[in-house]
């Protein structure tokens, strides 16, 4: 009997029906050489949490170097790009040069997805390509965190899925210039309150397939306690896991 039980182990490991799945990983990149958020640290420690939670393997990195060959980025299903801010008026400032370029537009052109979170619409503006892929630019803000009232456009994508149709959070409300019109907007504030111009409503967070990958851009992320918001949570959740091509999997 004892034998049996040896050769019947002894094929379950040879056919690796014991072995799980691999993981898919996740890059959570957080370098910035413009504006610095003080929330950028909590909020890479919450969405690596956030992750692992869901079945990733987290990179947490803030190095631009690693950008630096495409066979590093397939390692990741998504790359989240937290705040990642350069300096407007200053081209020297931008860390995608060069091959970190080519590799970056491989990636997503194979297929990968990206995440980018508030002031990563603060970033690269002399690169065309970057603004497009992230579906606008950031143009100006009411000042201070003042809360605004926040309405789902889209019940059925998974950032928004999981969200109540209208809730009030406090947060800096970015407006935009370039914005893509063809991206598929999830939800919109009432500038109403927030002390900034314009009409209601205004877009603060969409998504897009892009040039062969998924891009999922959120507004919401300026500070550091909203990133406890349960509301956050499954909004950055949902669409981490489009990005990732892993829609509708919990």
């Amino acid at each position: 009997m004892g034998r049996w039980i040896a050769l019947l182990l002894g094929a379950l490991l040879l056919t690796g029906a014991s072995a799980p799945p691999p993981q898919p990983g996740l890059l959570i990149f957080t370098h910035s050489t413009g504006y610095r958020h003080a929330s950028i640290e909590p909020g890479a420690v919450a969405i690596a949490a956030l992750a692992r939670q869901r079945g990733y393997a987290v990179t947490t990195s803030a190095d631009p170097a690693i950008f630096d060959r495409v066979d590093t980025l397939r390692g990741f299903a998504a790359i989240v790009l937290v705040s990642t801010t350069t300096k407007p008026d200053d081209p020297a400032s931008e860390w995608f040069v060069g091959p970190r370029r080519d590799a970056f537009q491989a990636y997503v052109r194979g297929g990968g997805g990206v995440v980018g979170i508030h002031a990563a619409a603060d970033s690269h503006y002399h690169w065309p390509w970057y603004g497009q892929m992230i579906g606008g630019w950031f143009d100006s803000h009411p000042r201070g965190t003042p809360t605004a009232r926040l309405h789902r456009h889209d019940t059925r994508h998974p950032a928004t899925a999981r969200l109540p149709d209208s809730f009030d959070r406090v947060d800096e409300w970015y407006y935009y210039k370039d914005r893509d019109p063809r991206s598929t907007l999830l939800l919109t504030f009432d500038p109403a309150g927030t002390g900034g111009a314009g009409v209601n409503p205004k877009p603060i967070a969409w998504a897009h397939r892009f040039d062969g990958g998924r891009v999922f851009y959120t507004g919401l992320g300026h500070t550091a306690d909203g990133w406890t918001d349960p509301v956050m949570t499954a909004h950055l959740a949902g669409g981490i896991d489009w990005a990732a091509g892993r829609a509708g999997r919990r």
